[in-house]
């Protein structure tokens, strides 16, 4: 009987994320996917799970979620792993899933291996590939414990639907963590956008220093190639995007297959966040700039001269 695999569940309730996706066939691999959701899930929901391969659906109702951070969500993921007897915990890659995914391994005394890029079984124990020093290194890691705990970053794989249609087995569950240590007083959501999620797009264009603040070359190229907007840190300090765009060592990590750096100069911790990119474009005046080294097609020039030529030849 294959092992069963937990997968928690992106947050929205409505509509399946890209990387919830791929961790469901990530976990087909592995063997015998289990989604967990975290709060109510629409019947549109549930079919898109199964037919992304989960064969079982826990829908978990939890008052505190809204208020205790990450405290509620991992307590009651460990919970749904305990009672599912699973072998692996799938989670997203990311400053939340990091954080959920090592507060679950240490209350269940699980190996943990964050940002892997694959994963599989040798000799019933889990190994996985994961990049490392910046993007340099690819190491692989084995879990010698009874249960292992994964993040996977977005990108990894590519999502599979299964061509017929699965009967989905739903379970609802109540569960109270108990009373949190700290609680959220209050939130502002991030404004709507039509582009996609930073970490899961694709295409990614970010902006740098070089910019002069002006991100408007950046933004319509992101929408010509249907792509998200980045930005360095040098960007961020000056005020030029919010702090929620940063790629980088202290921002978020992407893995698209298009790349696009403009006006970024290609500082380490920059490329920590984007060196997994398939393809890196990058255009900067400065010919000596460490971005011409690791991109694959470099434009040494004005950007502002560039990129809109660029655009218009796209529409």
């Amino acid at each position: 009987m294959s092992e069963n695999i937990v997968v928690l569940v992106g947050a929205n309730a409505e509509v399946l994320d890209a990387s919830t996706a791929e961790l469901l066939t990530l976990a087909g691999q592995l063997g015998r996917p289990v989604a967990v959701v975290a709060g109510e899930a629409t019947e549109a929901l549930v079919a898109e799970l199964g037919r992304h391969g989960a064969a079982e659906v826990h829908l978990v109702s939890c008052p505190q979620l809204s208020d205790s951070l990450v405290l509620a969500k991992a307590a009651l993921l460990a919970d749904r792993a305990v009672d599912a007897h699973a072998k692996v915990i799938l989670v997203a890659s990311g400053l939340e899933g990091n954080e959920v995914a090592g507060l679950v391994a240490a209350k269940l005394s699980a190996g943990l291996i964050t940002d892997a890029v694959t994963a599989r079984f040798e000799a019933a124990e889990l190994v996985a590939d994961k990049v490392v020093w910046a993007g340099k290194y690819t190491v692989t890691a084995k879990v010698l414990t009874e249960m292992a705990v994964l993040t996977v970053k977005p990108n990894s794989c590519v999502p599979v639907i299964a061509e017929v249609e699965a009967e989905v087995r739903q379970a609802r569950f109540d569960f109270e963590p108990g009373a949190p240590a700290a609680r959220v007083v209050s939130a502002e959501p991030t404004a709507a956008t039509k582009r996609p999620k930073l970490v899961e797009a694709n295409v990614v264009v970010s902006g740098g220093r070089g910019t002069d603040g002006d991100f408007a070359p950046v933004e319509a190229l992101a929408d010509a190639l249907g792509g998200a907007v980045g930005g360095s840190r040098a960007a961020v300090d000056a005020g030029y995007v919010p702090q929620t765009l940063q790629v980088g060592q202290t921002g978020k990590s992407v893995s698209p297959d298009l790349y696009v750096a403009l006006g970024i100069s290609g500082a380490i911790q920059h490329i920590a966040g984007m060196r997994t990119a398939r393809r890196i474009l990058a255009v900067n005046s400065d010919p000596e700039a460490p971005i011409h080294r690791l991109a694959d097609l470099s434009v040494v020039g004005d950007l502002k001269t560039i990129v809109p030529a660029v655009v218009a030849r796209l529409g």
